[in-house]
């Protein structure tokens, strides 16, 4: 069947390549599908060429495949992004179309997920910060929620975040300030709480926060929020910054202690809420270690 479907994507008729990329899409949704069929007729040749070149109906149900073809798990995650996929992905996120830039967006966030530094640093240049910035303000909470998760894969393990921070910092950190100075929903918060506390994870990006007062500020208001998924967030910021074992963390303590934040941590630790309460006990010990 496989052979068909493939042969179905180079058909004169529409309807029939349409039909043929329904079908790769639905079967894309199989991690063992991925593992063995896809992978047995490179499937993600023919795909790609569809994407070069197609009405937007083909192009919005292509770039949805192209996104599960990318997940960790999948075989052909390698060949598709040797292939030139980021130039096209990026090229996508400035389309028109909604269901496109979400794609476009999603695809990449898939892609930058444990990736190395070379291929996060070939997305950020493919994108640009302008353009990051566009999806950034997105009037499509979708397009909003898949470019903070890019950006969250972009920023893990120690070595990537310091690097990509110190090419990037000030534009991050001015979008992530945007973003919680602005009228958004929890999970938009929320992710981007969890791209702060991965910055302050960071050996020199650390001090991108603790230079920027407004962001300290912002952090220690977070902490005493009416949401617990939010306080925990900024906890894991705060975490981050005062870890014992690395330099400079007396410092740190001392300018946050003075700030206020070990009295809110203090509060913390008799919170009903268990999460609440084990993490700001976590975080009084490093004042105590």
């Amino acid at each position: 069947m496989m052979d068909r479907i493939v042969n179905g994507l180079s058909e004169s008729s529409i309807k029939v390549r349409l039909a043929a990329v329904r079908c790769l899409h639905s079967l894309s949704r199989s991690v063992q599908q991925l593992r063995t069929s896809f992978q047995d007729h490179a499937v993600w040749k023919p795909l790609m060429k569809v994407l070069q070149n197609a009405p937007n109906e083909i192009l919005v149900v292509a770039s949805s495949t192209l996104c599960n073809l990318l997940l960790e798990f999948s075989p052909s995650k390698e060949p598709i992004l040797e292939s030139g996929a980021i130039e096209l992905l990026c090229s996508l996120t400035q389309s028109e179309n909604l269901a496109l830039r979400v794609n476009g967006i999603w695809a990449l966030m898939n892609m930058a997920f444990q990736a190395e530094q070379k291929i996060k640093s070939d997305i950020l240049r493919g994108l640009s910060t302008e353009q990051l910035f566009q999806l950034l303000s997105d009037s499509d909470v979708n397009v909003l929620m898949k470019t903070l998760g890019l950006l969250r894969n972009l920023l893990s393990t120690r070595p990537h975040i310091d690097h990509i921070m110190s090419t990037h910092g000030k534009q991050i950190m001015q979008a992530v300030t945007l973003i919680l100075e602005g009228e958004h929903n929890i999970e938009v918060k929320e992710q981007t709480l969890c791209i702060l506390a991965n910055i302050a994870d960071g050996t020199t990006a650390k001090e991108l926060i603790m230079t920027n007062d407004d962001i300290l500020q912002k952090i220690k208001y977070y902490m005493s929020h009416s949401n617990a998924k939010l306080q925990l967030a900024a906890m894991f910021c705060i975490s981050n910054l005062i870890w014992n074992e690395e330099e400079g963390s007396q410092e740190r303590q001392d300018k946050l202690r003075d700030m206020g934040i070990v009295d809110i941590l203090h509060k913390l630790s008799q919170s009903s809420d268990p999460n609440l309460c084990d993490k700001a006990k976590t975080a009084l010990q490093q004042y105590l270690a």
